[in-house]
């Protein structure tokens, strides 16, 4: 199954929010994200089925090692890209919304280059 970018979205919301709570439901993620409940719980479903996320008898979501695997690329581009823009001068907010609007387009070579021009910029500034 590939993943289209709210797929994507989706695991880096359980990710982000299993990092804050004890247990995730599709509640908390209808909370997080503004979307209706029926959202949610097709987005879930097609997640499910796809092997990215388990749901168990209680409802608490939990990510697969394969979701794990895009949650966590989806939140370290998320973070980077942020962290570049606003060294760039971008206001926090607007680097953010921009972030995630690129983390699902940027191809791997060019994350990668950024990646390292902000870990150099980083090293130089200590």
């Amino acid at each position: 199954m590939h993943l289209q970018e709210s797929g994507e979205m989706y695991l880096e919301t359980v990710y982000i929010l299993s990092k804050k709570l004890e247990n995730v439901r599709s509640i908390d993620v209808c909370e997080y994200m503004g979307y209706s409940k029926p959202s949610v719980s097709r987005a879930i479903g097609l997640l499910k089925n796809g092997g990215f996320i388990t749901v168990d008898s209680n409802g608490y979501l939990t990510l697969t090692p394969k979701g794990s695997s895009v949650a966590e690329s989806m939140f370290e581009r998320h973070t980077i890209l942020t962290e570049f823009l606003v060294k760039l001068g971008v206001d926090k907010t607007i680097a953010s919304e921009d972030a995630c609007k690129i983390e699902h387009h940027i191809s791997e070579e060019t994350f990668n280059a950024l990646k390292a021009l902000s870990e150099n910029i980083k090293n130089e500034n200590r």
